[in-house]
């Protein structure tokens, strides 16, 4: 399995402020859906933090995001290892499979793959 990137999610409604903030160190909106706001550089658009503190579509607000190149298969693997699923396999409408599993530390991760 590839991962793609990983993006931490920051708490936070201050989304214009933060954004100010993170754009002195070269940071740019890229995503924005009104409850959580991405930021990355143009330069290297991999690099992401992004901010929220609900997640409209899930019954949590994870605490960072792991892109994968087959999340079919992640899931399966953690499913398979008993691992605490806390919002299931999900196909969302803005393009992308997610899952949200507990990991060992009580941090809860939002597993995705573009579609």
């Amino acid at each position: 399995m590839h991962v793609r990137r990983v993006v931490p999610n920051v708490r936070s409604r201050e989304f214009e402020e933060s954004a100010q903030f993170y754009g002195l160190l070269g940071f740019e909106e890229v995503m924005n859906h009104g409850w959580i706001v991405t930021l990355a550089p143009a330069a290297n658009p991999a690099a992401q933090i992004s901010f929220m503190d609900e997640d409209l579509t899930a019954p949590v607000a994870p605490d960072l995001s792991v892109e994968v190149d087959d999340v079919d298969a992640a899931y399966a693997a953690l499913v398979e290892r008993g691992a605490e699923i806390v919002h299931p396999l999900t196909d969302e409408e803005w393009g992308v499979r997610r899952f949200f599993v507990r990991d060992p530390n009580g941090r809860v991760v939002n597993v995705l793959g573009h579609r």
